[in-house]
C-alpha cells in the first residue's frame, strides 16, 4: 500500500512537472538579456585566452584585453536599457574567470616557462611560482565577494578593478615587458590593490569610449608603430592606476 502511495505522489509530481513546464526550470531564453549574452562572450574569450596562454602569450594577451571591450560593450548595452535581474551576478563571476583566473594563468605559464614546471622545477621553487601566479586571482574572488556582500552604494567603490590591473599586464607584455619577475611583482602590487582602501571610480563615457579606441588598436595591431598601441594602453592605465582615486571625478 505504501509502495502504491508513493508511486502515485510520483506520477502525480510528474504530470504537475508536465503541465507547468512554461512555469519552472530555468527558462533561460526568457531570463538572459542581449547584455548578459555579451557577458558570455566575455568568459568565453576570457577561458579561450587562459588555454591559449599554453602555447602563445602574445595572442593570450589581446585576447584578455579583447575580453575586456566585451565587458565594456556589455555595461554599454545594459545602461541602454537592456538587462536583466541576473546579469550583476553573470557580471561578476564572469570578470572573475576573465580578469582573475585568466591573468593568473599567463602569469604561471609566464613563470614555468622561465623557471621550470612541476616535471623539472625544484618543488619548493614551483610552490613558490604558484602562489605567486595565484595571488592575483585570489585577490579578484575576495573584491568580488566583498562587493557582493557589503558594497551596495555606487559610490563606494574600494579597491582597484580587476579589469585595469588586466589590462596593465596584458599591456606590458605586448609592450615588450618580459621578464616573469617584473611582471609578476607587478601583478603582486595589482593584487593587492584590488584589496586596498582607496575608491577607484567608474570611467565615464568620454573617457570609456577613446581608451576603447586605443585598446582596440592594441587587440588588432600590437606591434604596429613601435608597439605604439600596448604602449599607449600601458600610460593610460598605469596614470589611472596611480591617480585614479584621488584626481578622476569618474561618471
Amino acid at each position: 500500500m505504501a509502495g502504491r502511495n508513493r508511486g502515485a505522489f510520483a506520477f502525480e509530481s510528474f504530470i504537475y512537472a508536465v503541465a507547468n513546464r512554461g512555469t519552472m526550470g530555468f527558462e533561460v531564453r526568457r531570463r538572459l538579456s542581449v547584455a548578459d549574452t555579451v557577458t558570455l562572450c566575455n568568459a568565453v574569450v576570457g577561458f579561450v585566452a587562459g588555454a591559449i596562454a599554453f602555447t602563445d602569450l602574445q595572442l593570450a594577451a589581446r585576447l584578455i584585453l579583447l575580453a575586456v571591450i566585451a565587458d565594456a560593450i556589455d555595461g554599454i548595452v545594459a545602461r541602454n536599457g537592456d538587462s536583466s535581474a541576473v546579469g550583476p551576478l553573470l557580471d561578476s563571476v564572469t570578470d572573475v574567470v576573465s580578469f582573475g583566473a585568466t591573468p593568473s594563468l599567463f602569469l604561471y605559464v609566464l613563470l614555468t616557462d622561465a623557471y621550470g614546471g612541476i616535471e623539472s622545477a625544484n618543488p619548493g621553487v614551483f610552490v613558490g611560482l604558484v602562489l605567486l601566479a595565484s595571488a592575483y586571482v585570489v585577490c579578484s574572488i575576495v573584491r568580488t565577494a566583498f562587493y557582493s556582500t557589503y558594497f551596495d552604494s555606487p559610490d563606494e567603490r574600494p579597491g582597484m578593478p580587476n579589469t585595469l590591473g588586466s589590462i596593465i599586464i596584458a599591456t606590458a607584455y605586448l609592450s615588450g615587458v618580459t621578464n616573469p619577475l617584473v611582471l609578476s611583482v607587478g601583478a603582486l602590487a595589482l593584487s593587492l590593490a584590488m584589496v586596498a582602501p582607496f575608491d577607484y571610480p567608474k570611467p565615464g563615457p568620454k573617457t570609456a569610449v577613446p581608451m576603447g579606441v586605443v585598446q582596440t588598436v592594441a587587440v588588432v595591431a600590437p606591434t604596429a608603430f613601435f608597439r605604439a598601441g600596448p604602449r599607449a594602453m600601458l600610460a593610460i592605465a598605469l596614470l589611472f592606476f596611480a591617480l585614479g582615486p584621488w584626481v578622476y571625478p569618474g561618471e
